[in-house]
């Protein structure tokens, strides 16, 4: 199927164009970002060799919906969609780091605490939980922001303000943030049966200053999410719980062997398990909204995406 994996527009008034793992990034003028949400798929900080389809269209369209859904709490980066797979916004300058969030004991914050460890990122963790337990209160696990093919890497708040990252009044506005958004993303999944579980967030300063939100929000690659119904017979038999997040593509890499360790190879993706990706992203975006997934046009996506930003940026100049 046709997958958007790379692109190489030139819009009038491009400055730059900066490649993340998923998302293509061009400066229109030092003014606005266009961002092209493509195919490629990221795990451990490895992009991964094919692209699956519409999942630059799911993404970027949770994203858009969620940044509708909080923006009375937080201010975000978002000026318009003239694409299923584009989102058009501020141009910020961001902070280097992520905020994680997390509300219960899963993925990363799970692998550490049965290696034994009970503090991540400065933070303690209170003995005797399992698996996927929930923490009395959610906590603040930030990351560094690595460069492509680099590491993110855990970084405590005390260490963030020490090495001046971020200015200890800013970082009060993030985790300010970082809590309100949750406990938002927390309200909307339990009304679709869902508990959001962890996230992360991103954000930068505009021009003027302001703090907002950026990147994506509440997406199946930035969140894990379960199903409510169940969940706690699950954990009290010590079963696994029912997810929606790419986790599952985790869990395939893992058990063929790769973990994006030094050596490790990419294990072969035939384009039948491609097709399960997509429909698995298709339910996930389901449940996440609600709401029944519209393809776009995907016959030539490079074309479409190159005609509907110029049409845009043609139609603000007026």
């Amino acid at each position: 199927m046709n997958t958007i994996t790379t692109t190489n527009f030139n819009f009038p008034n491009q400055k730059s164009v900066y490649r993340g793992k998923v998302r293509e990034v061009y400066n229109i003028n030092d003014n606005l970002l266009v961002m092209v949400a493509t195919d490629r798929l990221s795990a451990f900080d490895v992009v991964l060799p094919k692209g699956i389809p519409y999942k630059g269209q799911i993404l970027n369209q949770i994203a858009t919906k969620f940044m509708e859904l909080t923006q009375d709490i937080v201010p975000n980066w978002l000026i318009a969609t003239p694409d299923p797979s584009v989102a058009v916004g501020h141009l910020c300058t961001p902070f280097k780091v992520e905020m994680v969030i997390r509300g219960y004991l899963s993925g990363h914050a799970a692998r550490e605490y049965a290696l034994g460890k009970r503090e991540i990122c400065g933070v303690a963790m209170p003995e005797g939980l399992k698996e996927n337990d929930k923490f009395p209160t959610p906590i603040i696990t930030p990351t560094t922001k690595a460069d492509n093919g680099e590491h993110d890497a855990d970084i405590s708040r005390e260490d963030i303000l020490a090495k001046g990252i971020v200015t200890e009044e800013d970082y009060l506005v993030l985790e300010k943030y970082t809590r309100a958004l949750f406990q938002r993303g927390t309200e909307i999944a339990a009304s679709r049966g869902l508990i959001l579980v962890d996230t992360k967030y991103e954000f930068g300063k505009t021009k003027e200053g302001v703090i907002v939100l950026i990147d994506e929000i509440h997406t199946p690659d930035s969140s894990r999410y379960f199903y409510s119904e169940g969940y706690q017979d699950r954990q009290d038999n010590g079963e696994e719980q029912k997810q929606l997040s790419k986790e599952f593509v985790r869990r395939w890499l893992i058990e063929n062997g790769f973990q994006g360790l030094e050596g490790q190879q990419i294990p072969n993706m035939t384009d039948e398990y491609i097709e399960t990706v997509s429909e698995r992203y298709i339910e996930l975006y389901e449940k996440i909204l609600g709401e029944k997934f519209v393809k776009a046009d995907i016959t030539n996506i490079n074309e479409r995406i190159e005609k509907n930003v110029l049409a845009y940026l043609e139609s603000i100049k007026k």
